[in-house]
């Protein structure tokens, strides 16, 4: 099956320094994206592997098949495969429509997304390498990100955010924020399959301490929400990945133009 679904010659390649982010161009560097997934996910953060997993060291499943997978490159890297320091995968809804659906679809009921006109991308299997985790790998990440949601008219971006934990309980504080703070416009709003509902809220909204709630948040939440980032109703207990997931969706109308702006010229200032 042809795993490569994106339009190169229209998303270029951005440089910075020895660091190159691009879409994979091969099925070898699909396989380095998923080395570097089972790395960070199984060997670092103690997620639990599949027998084929633990054999192959790599994570992977059936949606590789058909994203996009978004890489950073190190040229110093030898050591690595292909080089990929960094990786995210991306599934537009023209693509998923055709096949299996959105991955997420297994955790939260998409239904608000799907039925909103206009092209719609699930971002996912988020991760860098530890000698990368910098400003300037994520910077790259997102200008990439930002050329592609300009390429194919992406009108909304969504997907899951994990934070560590299988215990809600211990979350309380996180959860309850994002329930009070964050919570997604109904017409956009996935909400957690019944089966697998937590409920965001525990803490009523005058108890929670904005600065202490927002010390508990991963990164990657962090930085959604800096975007003007939703999330949807309740949470999901994921075993296998030792994680707690929310539903993340942004509209990409409330990134300002002058944001977007910025990374299309610094994406063309550096690729030249």
């Amino acid at each position: 099956m042809d795993t490569l679904t994106a339009d190169f010659d229209t998303i270029a390649p951005i440089n910075a320094g020895n660091l190159t982010v691009r879409l994979a161009e091969s099925q070898q560097e699909i396989a380095a994206a998923q080395a570097l997934r089972y790395r960070v996910f199984y060997e670092e953060m103690d997620a639990v592997p599949t027998p084929a997993m633990r054999i192959l060291r790599s994570d992977f499943d059936n949606f590789d098949e058909v994203c996009d997978h978004l890489l950073v490159i190190c040229e110093d890297r030898a050591d690595l495969p292909c080089g990929v320091v960094g990786t995210y995968r991306i599934l537009r809804r023209s693509v998923a429509m055709r096949g299996e659906g959105f991955y997420s679809a297994d955790e939260f009921n998409l239904r608000p997304l799907l039925e909103n006109d206009g092209e719609i991308m699930e971002l996912g299997r988020s991760c860098v390498d530890v000698d990368h985790r910098t400003r300037p790998t994520m910077r790259l990440l997102w200008q990439a990100i930002a050329a592609y949601v300009h390429h194919y008219q992406i009108e909304v971006l969504f997907g899951c955010a994990c934070l560590p934990g299988t215990d809600p309980t211990e979350l309380r504080l996180p959860l309850s924020y994002l329930y009070h703070h964050h919570l997604a416009p109904k017409e956009i709003r996935p909400r957690a399959l019944e089966k697998r509902y937590v409920d965001l809220n525990s803490f009523p909204k005058e108890d929670i301490d904005f600065r202490t709630a927002w010390k508990t948040l991963p990164p990657l939440i962090k930085g959604y929400l800096r975007l003007g980032g939703f999330v949807g109703d309740g949470a999901v207990v994921d075993p296998q990945f030792n994680t707690t997931d929310a539903s993340i969706v942004v509209k990409t109308k409330l990134i300002t133009e002058k944001y977007f702006r910025h990374y299309e010229r610094s994406a063309k200032w550096s690729s030249d």
